[in-house]
């Protein structure tokens, strides 16, 4: 008869497993993806380091999870700030504002998502979560356009060209106030959509 973990064992393995996933982002917002290491990680958790091998196949895929969780939180907080009250225009810069200020507080894994060097794979999922960014602004915009706040113009391109000045923006690890950042973003953010000037900023 084939063994079965018992729940218990299970629960200690996604335990040990997600405090994992925590170490490796703390590892990374520190030193990179090229210097985070599988050493590195099992240190900071506490384990030897073939004890990683026992939770992922690879560096790769410990990396790419780590990447999926943080970015994920990130997309998470954006929607339900674009996708909650007031007007599109205010939204839009509410939602600049936010992303911004969180990517502010935090540098070392802001610099990790939108622009540190990195192996293909997680290359690949950062290409994935911009297009994420991009629909949720793209959504906005094109509300914005429908109630008539923003002028015609397309969206998707709009969504772009904000997914990626926000994403150099806030990559380039630059040490300027980030009051007077989130300031000029949230301005940039509106003049790149058609908003009107004097409209509301948040």
């Amino acid at each position: 008869m084939a063994y079965r973990k018992t729940p218990a064992e299970i629960s200690r393995l996604e335990a040990a497993r997600e405090h994992l996933i925590t170490c490796a982002t703390s590892v990374i917002t520190e030193v990179g993806w090229s210097q985070a290491s599988v050493t590195a990680v099992a240190d900071s958790a506490g384990i030897a380091a073939g004890s990683v091998y026992q939770h992922f196949a690879s560096k790769t895929a410990l990396a790419v999870e780590v990447f999926r969780r943080a970015a994920g939180r990130e997309v998470d907080v954006l929607g339900e700030v674009l996708h909650g009250p007031g007007d599109p225009v205010g939204r839009i810069g509410r939602g600049v504002e936010v992303f911004a200020r969180r990517a502010l507080e935090n540098r070392g894994l802001a610099y990790a998502l939108l622009a540190a060097p990195a192996e293909p794979a997680v290359g690949a999922e950062r290409l994935e979560f911009r297009r994420r960014y991009r629909a949720l602004f793209a959504q906005v915009v094109h509300e914005g356009i429908e109630s008539g706040l923003l002028p015609a113009q397309n969206g998707e391109i709009t969504a772009a060209a904000l997914t990626g000045a926000i994403g150099e923006v806030l990559g380039a690890r630059d040490e300027k106030a980030a009051e007077a950042l989130l300031a000029e973003l949230v301005a940039m953010a509106l003049r790149c959509a058609g908003a009107p000037p004097g409209s509301p900023q948040p």
